[in-house]
């Protein structure tokens, strides 16, 4: 695939994800959407509409083709270990109140939406199996570490470990993957109207939180963040994406595995950072500038990336 039809498929992927956050942004402005709008529909993604589209992407996953033990344990490990990179250079870098959004920020990826997306452009059935095993361990560690991080920073949080942990297990992300797990696993059947149902009501999940980026979103807020988005944004889709390649191919990963383990690493911010970050009463505007951010860059680092991987042989 040459770079232009690489684009391409990059552009139709995250371009319609930067224009619902662009309809967020007009829909506050002539006053369609308000706060109360937007923190209730981000109350409603978080608590409902996102546990469901995770659910069912679990549930039809195809385990047999898809379960690959070394590269899920190195996909889920770096990204542990991208936390504590984040965390630490957020220690180092960030005002206190500000560090929970920005590792959180920096190491999140939208894995569930653009980077399987992009893996079952690149790599047809084959990427959509795989890919959805990985975005099913991923979000575990996703919400766990984004859970504990915004959980240790928030005003309203810091009761010690076990308040810490009762958050994380009353998550509704982390309880969607929990209960479709023995779904997949036991190739449980649900009633085709069940799943059409629940197809309609989980595909609310994107378009309502980026619609609610948009909303949050004020160019003031960007100019003031700038340098805190800016560096978050360099870590999610430069610096992490390239140690996580090169620690994947200095361990034998290269073909169809590397390629989607760039896509996922590469991915730009998820849009259950912002919601995390607004049901945590973090800084919800640092989060929609890293994400919106991080989605305008990697239009042009995802090709970069795939790109050069092909270049070099490595995908």
């Amino acid at each position: 695939m040459d770079l232009l039809a690489v684009f391409s498929h990059t552009l139709q992927v995250t371009l319609p994800v930067f224009a619902m956050v662009f309809l967020g942004i007009v829909f506050k402005r002539i006053g369609w959407i308000d706060a109360h709008f937007i923190s209730m529909a981000s109350a409603l993604v978080f608590r409902a509409t996102m546990p469901t589209l995770i659910f069912l992407s679990i549930v039809r996953a195809d385990l047999d083709v898809a379960l690959q033990p070394g590269l899920i344990v190195y996909f889920l490990g770096f990204s542990v270990l991208s936390f504590f990179l984040a965390w630490g250079w957020a220690i180092w870098r960030c005002p206190h109140a500000e560090r929970g959004v920005f590792t959180q920020g920096a190491f999140r990826g939208n894995c569930g939406i653009v980077g399987l997306a992009l893996a079952a452009n690149q790599y047809g059935d084959y990427g959509l199996s795989l890919g959805s095993i990985l975005v099913g361990g991923i979000i575990i560690v996703y919400n766990v570490l984004s859970a504990i991080i915004l959980a240790y920073y928030s005003e309203g949080a810091r009761s010690g470990l076990g308040a810490i942990l009762k958050h994380i297990a009353k998550n509704p992300l982390i309880l969607g993957v929990l209960l479709a797990i023995p779904f997949a696993y036991f190739h449980i059947d649900l009633p085709t109207w069940l799943l059409t149902s629940g197809d309609y009501f989980g595909a609310m999940s994107l378009p309502l939180a980026l619609v609610c980026i948009g909303g949050t979103l004020s160019f003031t807020s960007v100019k003031q963040s700038s340098g805190l988005a800016l560096d978050a944004s360099l870590w999610k889709v430069l610096w992490l994406p390239l140690l996580g390649v090169l620690g994947a191919f200095a361990l034998g990963y290269r073909g169809r595995e590397l390629g989607i383990l760039f896509l996922f690493f590469g991915s730009p911010g998820a849009a259950a950072s912002f919601v995390m970050a607004k049901a945590a009463h973090a800084n919800a505007k640092l989060a929609a500038n890293i994400i919106v951010i991080t989605t305008v860059a990697s239009l042009f680092t995802l090709s970069a990336g795939v790109f050069i991987l092909k270049l070099i042989g490595w995908i």
